[in-house]
């Protein structure tokens, strides 16, 4: 049998496995619930807030920028993930079979992308009918959100998997979440990027963040809102781009970063981080 056809076939078992087992168990589901309530109770409250004079609330500009954002955490959750069966030792046992590692990487691809379009689905279904002003009633919007977001995870996911190969315990992990929440205070997702300074928009276009919320704006909101946007416009074609450049990058390292942190994995080391995790719990 061709093995990259069975790794593909193992890992995607593997991954819709761990998705199955994210939505019946209690903790779990709790936790797809939670940051959705939590950003559909921010838009509720944001929905009446005029944003200067455009004729826009804030609740309405808001929404299509939470989805963006959601995207853009994917690579927090790969990482987290990653990290945390690198410290269990999941990872030193998906070394030891064939194509493993590769059984293991698309699994996770599988889960997270499962769990993220699920986590978005539960906060846009109940937010079209709390805001208004979103332009939802063309086959354009969907598709253009299908792709924006598909896009958004080939560039994430694969960051997401360079990320967690760094850390080797998940107490670690608040170094990485600290910096990706002051890229999303300043990439115009709770409130329009073309009103910081310009230096600020300057930094916020480098990160895929700005751009996944960029194309989820183009795809929910009236073209009367490109008004508030840099330049006036969606800007597609940088969007794509900009967010292919990270894919690119992302597909390029984390390969090789994957296997020089596998081949450092031994039961020795995973032994030890174990004991050390369990002095921090005494």
């Amino acid at each position: 049998m061709n093995t990259t056809a069975t790794t593909w076939r193992v890992g995607w078992s593997r991954g819709v496995t761990e998705l199955r087992q994210s939505f019946t168990n209690a903790g779990d589901l709790f936790n797809h619930c939670f940051w959705p309530v939590i950003m559909l109770i921010t838009t509720f409250f944001l929905r009446d807030v005029a944003f200067r004079q455009t004729g826009f609330s804030l609740g309405t500009l808001v929404l299509p920028s939470i989805l963006g954002m959601n995207a853009s955490m994917a690579m927090v959750t790969m990482s987290q993930l990653l990290t945390a069966d690198r410290e269990d030792g999941t990872l030193l046992r998906a070394k030891a079979t064939p194509n493993g590692m590769r059984s293991y990487l698309v699994g996770k691809i599988v889960s997270v992308s499962g769990s993220l379009v699920a986590d978005l689905l539960i906060f846009l279904i109940p937010g079209m009918f709390i805001i208004s002003g979103l332009a939802i009633g063309g086959p354009g919007s969907w598709l253009t959100l299908i792709w924006v977001l598909a896009l958004g995870l080939a560039a994430t996911l694969p960051i997401g998997a360079v990320l967690g190969s760094l850390f080797t315990s998940a107490r670690s992990q608040g170094l990485l979440t600290l910096p990706i929440l002051g890229v999303i205070a300043i990439s115009g997702v709770f409130y329009p990027i073309t009103a910081m300074p310009h230096w600020v928009q300057w930094i916020a276009q480098l990160f895929p963040i700005y751009w996944l919320g960029l194309g989820t704006r183009s795809a929910l909101l009236p073209d009367s809102a490109m008004a508030i946007e840099i330049g006036e416009s969606w800007r597609h074609l940088e969007t794509v781009g900009v967010l292919s450049v990270w894919a690119i990058a992302g597909l390029l390292l984390a390969p090789i970063v994957l296997r020089r942190m596998a081949r450092r994995e031994a039961g020795s080391s995973v032994a030890e981080r174990r004991e050390k995790a369990l002095q921090r719990a005494r």
